[in-house]
C-alpha cells in the first residue's frame, strides 16, 4: 500500500518494509497493533501530537506500551506546558487519523522529540499514514527521515516512569 508516509521515505532511498493488519476501530491501541504485527509492543512506537498553545504543536513519538509524559516533553521542548491535542484537530493539522498519524507526509512538518529507547532495537515500527500499516525500518533511518523535514529533531525521556510492584508501600 503507497501512502504519503511510504512515498517520503522512497524519495530518501530509506528501506522499510510493511505490514497491514486487520483494524478494530474499537482498539487501535498500539499493544494491540504490535501483537498483530508480531513485535513486542515497546518496539511499535506511537506518533502523537501535542499543543503548547495556539499553533504551537510538536509530535511526540513514543513507545506503544508506555505513557507520554508532558512535563518531560516540555522541558525537552522548552516550553512551559503541552497538553494532547484535541482529537478533532489531529486530522486537520497532520492529514492523518488517530491510529494512523505519522510524521512523514503530515500536511505541516512540526518538531519531532522521540523517545530515547528508540536506539535500542535494530528495527521499530510506526504508522505508514494509514490504519492498518506500519513501517518498519533501523531508528537511524527514522532519525535521518524525521530531520529531512527541516524541523527540530531531538531525542529524550519522554514517558512516565514504570510504576515496579513487589515492595510493601
Amino acid at each position: 500500500m503507497k501512502t504519503n508516509g511510504t512515498r517520503f521515505l522512497e524519495s530518501l532511498g530509506i528501506e522499510f518494509e510493511l505490514r497491514e493488519y486487520e483494524v478494530d476501530p474499537e482498539d487501535l491501541s498500539a499493544i494491540t497493533v504490535a501483537k498483530k504485527i508480531g513485535m513486542p509492543a515497546e518496539q511499535v512506537f506511537k506518533t502523537l501530537l501535542v499543543t503548547g498553545g495556539a499553533n504551537v504543536y510538536r509530535f511526540a513519538v513514543i513507545p506503544g506500551d508506555a505513557e507520554l509524559d508532558l512535563k518531560k516533553l516540555a522541558r525537552a521542548s522548552g516550553l512551559r506546558k503541552l497538553e494532547m491535542a484535541p482529537l478533532k484537530d489531529v486530522q486537520p493539522l497532520t492529514g492523518y487519523i488517530r491510529g494512523g498519524v505519522t510524521l512523514f507526509g503530515a500536511r505541516k512538518p512540526y518538531p519531532v522529540y522521540i523517545d530515547e529507547t528508540a536506539v535500542l532495537f535494530d528495527r521499530i515500527s510506526v504508522s505508514a499514514g494509514a490504519r492498518g500499516t506500519q513501517m518498519i525500518l533501523s531508528p537511524q533511518d527514522y532519525f535521518r527521515a524525521a530531520q529531512a523535514l527541516e524541523v527540530e529533531v531531538q531525542t529524550a525521556d519522554l514517558t512516565k516512569d514504570a510504576v515496579r510492584g513487589g515492595g510493601s508501600a
